[in-house]
């Protein structure tokens, strides 16, 4: 008897596996819709995104394998085009997709923050920031800038290094503070090597920038360390 779940017959007599003749309950997409997104697992996510597999191979198949390939789900998001590009049943046209899912969910994590809002909750401030930043192969240094109600006014990126830090100028941050009008502000800056403790030269950064800004009446809230895991907070270990 044949395999319902992973064969079915062709007109030529050779069998093809397909997802289709799989029980409703173990389709990644019906699966999904019965008890959510949370409830799959990264290959199944991953297989709806797809959609299609290869000859032989189902779209489960061939999310497992390249997940196995790349070693995560986060690392084969942050992979590249050309190395994307050069897996079989990938191209420009699906790399670009994952491109515009990571924005949507970069830009859903944004409207947590976005202009006019205010700052109610920690874990938002957070996520925000580990996705703008954790994946970047370079330093970046951001800034929130915030009313006297502690709403947003902008986010920016303000400077931009290399792999090992990145210049940070005092005097820049105090004319971008005074631009829009800013009451307080919240900086952050990842560290590309994964490990988000703060280094003596940031803690030493941090207070000129607070001393500089203290003289046009500007607060800093916090300072945020992006790395692997939860950004480290200044504020939470008494830096500031």
């Amino acid at each position: 008897m044949t395999n319902t779940r992973t064969n079915t017959r062709t007109n030529t007599g050779t069998t093809k596996r397909t997802i289709a003749n799989w029980p409703v309950s173990e389709r990644p997409r019906e699966k999904l819709i019965q008890k959510g997104p949370q409830a799959l697992s990264d290959a199944e996510l991953l297989a709806i995104f797809l959609r299609t597999g290869l000859p032989g191979i189902t779209a489960l198949d061939l999310a497992r394998t390249l997940l196995g390939q790349f070693g995560s789900l986060r690392a084969l998001l942050k992979a590249d085009q050309e190395t994307l590009c050069a897996e079989p049943g990938l191209g420009a046209a699906k790399y670009a997709q994952l491109q515009a899912a990571l924005e949507i969910g970069r830009r859903v994590l944004a409207e947590q923050v976005h202009q006019g809002s205010g700052l109610s909750s920690p874990a938002d401030t957070r996520r925000y920031l580990m996705s703008c930043l954790r994946d970047l192969p370079v330093e970046v240094f951001c800034c929130l800038f915030l009313d006297n109600r502690h709403r947003v006014l902008a986010f920016e990126e303000l400077f931009r290094g290399t792999l090992n830090g990145a210049a940070v100028y005092p005097r820049e941050v105090v004319k971008r503070a005074l631009k829009h009008n800013a009451a307080a502000v919240i900086f952050a800056h990842n560290h590309p090597s994964g490990v988000a403790e703060p280094s003596q030269a940031d803690e030493q950064l941090t207070q000129r920038l607070v001393d500089a800004l203290a003289l046009v009446e500007v607060r800093v809230l916090d300072h945020f360390v992006v790395g692997e895991g939860t950004p480290v907070s200044f504020a939470e270990r008494g830096l500031l």
